[in-house]
């Protein structure tokens, strides 16, 4: 597994060794020991979610409070999205700050994405699937949603036609108006 840095401390791009040949490839997706190496503590992950959407569908800036704070490793495994996370971490150098990156069919990174970030991403290609673990449950009620517009966090998504967000995801909350709620 090839560890690739990002901008913000704790939150990790992962690149499997895939192994290709006529029939096709083969790649280790997870392996519990090795990621908890990578990650430096020991993860449980107790959920796995898998989502399908079409192009310029785009889901997020979601969180979850504590209690239920959930780390996430996500990837695609049919299409491209373009994935981001927001650092939520109060005392962090880099609060406030994004993060976005390709994750694709083909690169087959995954993103490592720890307690104490918003995330969601936008999709690419004609249709996209989506698969994270998450640490702990979901919980409607400690469910958050930032604008993924929000001017105060700026993130830069690619430049689409058409973008289409839930009725939810549009009545997202202000970056400042869910500041007391995090980490």
């Amino acid at each position: 597994m090839k560890i690739i840095a990002t901008t913000i401390k704790d939150l990790i791009l992962l690149e499997p060794r895939v192994f290709n040949d006529e029939r096709g490839f083969f790649m280790e997706s997870f392996n519990q020991e090795a990621f908890n190496n990578i990650v430096g503590k020991s993860i449980n992950f107790v959920q796995d979610n898998h989502s399908k959407s079409v192009h310029g569908v785009l889901r997020g800036m979601h969180y979850q409070i504590n209690p239920y704070s959930q780390g996430k490793l996500v990837r695609c495994v049919a299409g491209e999205v373009f994935d981001v996370a927001v650092d939520l971490r109060k005392n962090s150098p880099t609060f406030k700050h994004s993060y976005g990156t390709l994750l694709t069919s083909e690169n087959k990174r995954q993103l490592w994405i720890p307690e104490g970030f918003a995330h969601g991403f936008l999709v690419l290609s004609e249709t996209a699937e989506f698969l994270y673990k998450t640490t702990n449950y979901y919980s409607p009620d400690s469910e958050r949603c930032i604008k993924w517009n929000d001017p105060e966090i700026n993130i830069e998504w690619p430049e689409l036609a058409k973008i289409t967000v839930s009725e939810k995801d549009q009545n997202g909350m202000s970056f400042s108006d869910l500041y007391d709620e995090f980490y």
